[in-house]
C-alpha cells in the first residue's frame, strides 16, 4: 500500500507534531513506541522492533520440523579449557 497524505505541523508546547490517521498506524503496525530515523530530506517513522521478536515462533517451527538439534554435538573440544573449565548443565 502506497498512500500519500498531506497534513500540517501542529504546535505542541515548544515543539511541533503531526497527526497520523489510525488507518495508517494500523497498516504500519505502530502502536506506542516508534523509532525516528532522520535523513537529509525526510524522516522515517517505524515501530520499535524488539531484538528477538519472532524467535519463539521460529524455534517452535524448528522443533516441529525436527530442525532444532545441535549440528556440532560430536565435535571435539577446541582446547583443554573447554574440558577443564567449562561446566555443562
Amino acid at each position: 500500500m502506497k498512500t500519500i497524505i498531506k497534513t500540517h505541523l501542529i504546535k505542541i508546547g515548544n515543539s511541533q507534531g503531526i497527526r497520523i490517521p489510525k488507518i495508517v498506524l494500523d497498516h504500519a503496525g505502530i502502536t506506542q513506541e516508534i523509532e525516528l530515523e532522520v535523513h537529509t530530506d525526510h524522516l522515517l517513522i517505524r515501530p520499535v522492533r524488539r531484538s528477538r521478536d519472532g524467535w519463539e515462533a521460529a524455534f517452535r517451527e524448528m522443533a516441529t520440523q525436527h530442525d532444532d538439534q545441535l549440528i556440532d554435538a560430536d565435535a571435539p573440544p577446541l582446547s583443554s579449557w573447554d574440558e577443564e573449565e567449562w561446566t555443562w548443565a
